[in-house]
């Protein structure tokens, strides 16, 4: 469960988690569009390393460094199925950075954005209320999630259940006692939801009221207009700079 602590939000006082979290999703978004536009291996190295700063400034690294490991499977994935359907070495290493700078990105977003603060500034932006709770509503199933499929996985290694012997047919059915209970837990909730909602007389009135309200400060437009700065950096470099390949030369071995 080490993939989903990078996306966990815990309360600290740090200069990132001040920031107004309108000005923190366009500079994640500033990132995943960077990432999107270049398929050069350098050029996603470097936005992978653009994002490490803030990252330290938010002293979350001890988690991300967690996220990161966690990632090492789905970043293996990426590069193996690039290379099997005939992808260059070269490009199939600039796909899996691409996958970790942008999980890089979104990882440093959640980290340090509450799920309070992310319904509030959806209605800000006037988000449709019931939107911004479906979004923030999933924000916060995912770690419950991980911690209801840790305990699950538990009480089923107790039993004698092995996950990690036999092949790897053998290892996909040996997650299907994990799967059901959490398919069971996760409709459960969902049920529960539905219900507390209900008895709250959700959506029965559009005009609705906040006691906090959300407001920028010079720290979050310099790191609005730093996002737009570095987009624009990026398109005029993917048009007009001419970036070095990485060449990765395969010897092919002659039998005749």
């Amino acid at each position: 469960m080490r993939f989903v602590e990078g996306f966990k939000f815990t309360r600290m006082d740090s200069p990132i988690h001040r920031l107004d979290p309108r000005a923190k999703f366009i500079l994640t978004l500033g990132f995943f569009a960077a990432s999107l536009m270049f398929t050069n291996l350098y050029a996603l190295v470097i936005i992978f390393l653009a994002e490490i700063p803030g990252i330290l400034l938010a002293r979350t690294v001890s988690r991300w460094l967690r996220s990161m490991r966690g990632g090492l499977f789905l970043g293996f994935f990426i590069f193996v199925m690039n290379v099997i359907f005939g992808t260059p070495l070269a490009s199939s290493l600039a796909f899996t950075a691409r996958f970790f700078a942008i999980m890089s990105a979104f990882s440093f977003f959640f980290m340090t954005t509450s799920a309070d603060d992310l319904g509030l500034a959806l209605e800000q932006i006037h988000v449709p209320y019931s939107i911004s709770f479906t979004f923030t509503t999933a924000v916060r199933l995912v770690p419950t999630m991980a911690i209801d499929a840790q305990t699950v996985v538990d009480a089923q290694r107790s039993r004698g259940l092995e996950l990690d012997k036999g092949n790897f047919i053998k290892r996909i059915r040996n997650y299907i006692p994990i799967l059901i209970p959490l398919i069971i837990s996760a409709i459960r909730r969902s049920v529960e939801l539905a219900e507390a909602l209900e008895s709250r007389a959700f959506g029965a009135t559009e005009n609705r009221t906040a006691i906090v309200t959300l407001k920028m400060r010079p720290a979050d437009y310099l790191v609005i207009f730093a996002t737009f700065a570095g987009v624009a950096l990026a398109v005029y470099v993917y048009w007009f700079v001419k970036l070095p390949t990485l060449v990765i030369p395969i010897e092919i071995p002659r039998f005749f």
